[in-house]
């Protein structure tokens, strides 16, 4: 199964491909699809959905991963974000890609095992999980390839739970 996570954003949409196959989880490919600075939003969510059509059609991934929004901090911020992740998913469902939708809490239960963990230990277990010599960059990249495993590690316990 190739896994597309991705982490939503409107100056940055970071994305990380793993596949997974018998329980063991390999990167294929990250990094990210960035907007021009100064152009307007309208632009920027055009340029998302066209490298992000470009990114599927190349690698043909079985599923989408996608975190969750939550307001946190800068609601304006956060409409960007809902307006890109808007987007992204309406990308992912015009060429048929199915989607799971994650809260940060379920990716650092997934990856680390605690859904309190520290970014730092979410990055380092990912990492690790896939033998990477470094943490990918950039964050929004690294964020990707973890919610991408968060799908591997928990899809896997569900379809074990289905098959028998």
């Amino acid at each position: 199964m190739l896994i597309l996570g991705i982490d939503p954003g409107y100056a940055i949409v970071g994305f990380g491909l793993v596949e997974s196959a018998q329980g063991k989880h390999r990167l294929k490919a990250c990094g990210a699809i960035n907007t021009p600075a100064g152009i307007p939003l309208p632009a920027r969510l055009w340029r998302i959905s066209v490298d992000l059509e470009e990114l599927i059609v190349k690698f043909r991934p079985d599923v989408m991963a996608i975190e969750e929004l939550f307001f946190n901090h800068n609601v304006t911020t956060g409409i960007g974000v809902a307006q890109a992740r808007g987007v992204i998913l309406m990308t992912a469902e015009k060429l048929g890609l199915p989607i799971c939708e994650y809260n940060p809490s379920q990716v650092k239960q997934a990856v680390v095992g605690y859904g309190k963990a520290e970014k730092r230990q979410v990055m380092d277990m990912t990492k690790r999980l896939l033998n990477l010599n470094a943490v990918p960059k950039p964050d929004d990249a690294a964020d990707a390839v973890a919610i991408a495993l968060c799908h591997a590690r928990s899809s896997t316990s569900l379809l074990q739970h289905i098959h028998h």
